[in-house]
């Protein structure tokens, strides 16, 4: 584990474990979320001979709290600097649900040679507002709520969240685990609520359309079909779309937080897909 400095004197916070000949494998995580998500794929892959890295965005977990910066040009900077502190080559980009959208703008942006592949996984691409370009969006007045909820209370709005739509413990029959509401609560009080308040516009509004053309790598999207976050019919069939070589895998069923609540199937799906 360690720290970065960005060009603005921000430290990220990253972990770094494995052999350093082996594949990079970077993990970007979802909103208000920290690197500490990813220990389940994290793990997975650190026992097939990969080199694991993940990060905690500025403004959470154990990085910088700063006063700027919380928007998606400078999540991919911080990515970026990290890249080339650890100089990662042919390395293979994740990305959660505004991770996704992290990790595509950084992919699109990246120096030659340091991508193989990427994966986003209930991601926030294309775009997740609701406009005359993006009809079938989420309505402006849903991400309101949401900065109006942080205000008011974070810690129970985080705990609601984690609770219900975030892992579909809202279905019927679903199996509650209160471990994962209770960690998810942890990772989320542990960042800043600037940064968390002002990155839900960051991954609302943000449009990835021209940063999903200019990838020329291979992209895995995956996603479930009850993602009650990042809705399925307005993300991920649209984003493989605009792709230049992407492949849709879907997951019938399965909630945003599905690489929580089902490791043991997405971490198989993606090493398959990596090694195929």
């Amino acid at each position: 584990m360690g720290t970065v400095t960005t060009s603005d004197g921000t430290a990220i916070f990253y972990k770094d474990w494995g052999p350093r000949d082996g594949q990079p494998v970077v993990f970007h995580h979802g909103w208000p979320l920290s690197s500490d998500d990813w220990d389940a794929q994290m793990l997975f892959f650190l026992q097939h001979g990969y080199r694991v890295i993940a990060h905690d965005r500025r403004g959470h977990g154990r990085s910088d709290q700063t006063a700027d910066g919380h928007e998606m040009d400078t999540y991919a900077a911080d990515v970026a600097a990290l890249t080339d502190a650890l100089d990662l080559r042919d390395a293979v980009h994740i990305g959660h649900s505004t991770g996704g959208g992290e990790a595509a703008r950084y992919v699109a942006r990246a120096k030659p040679g340091r991508v193989a592949k990427a994966v986003l996984v209930g991601a926030v691409p294309p775009v997740m507002v609701k406009s005359e370009s993006n009809p079938g969006g989420t309505p402006i007045e849903v991400f309101d709520g949401l900065r109006d909820s942080l205000a008011a209370n974070r810690s129970q709005f985080y705990i609601d969240l984690a609770s219900g739509p975030f892992y579909g413990f809202n279905r019927p029959g679903a199996e509650v685990s209160q471990g994962l509401i209770d960690n998810w609560w942890r990772q989320g009080m542990t960042g800043a609520a600037n940064a968390h308040y002002e990155c839900i516009k960051a991954f609302s509004e943000t449009d990835f359309t021209e940063d999903l053309k200019k990838i020329e790598v291979p992209v895995l999207v995956m996603h479930g079909t009850d993602d009650q976050i990042v809705p399925y019919d307005d993300s991920a069939p649209l984003a493989v779309k605009l792709l230049k070589n992407g492949t849709l895998k879907s997951y019938e069923g399965y909630p945003h937080g599905m690489l929580t609540v089902h490791p043991d199937v997405l971490g198989p799906d993606i090493l398959e897909w990596l090694t195929s």
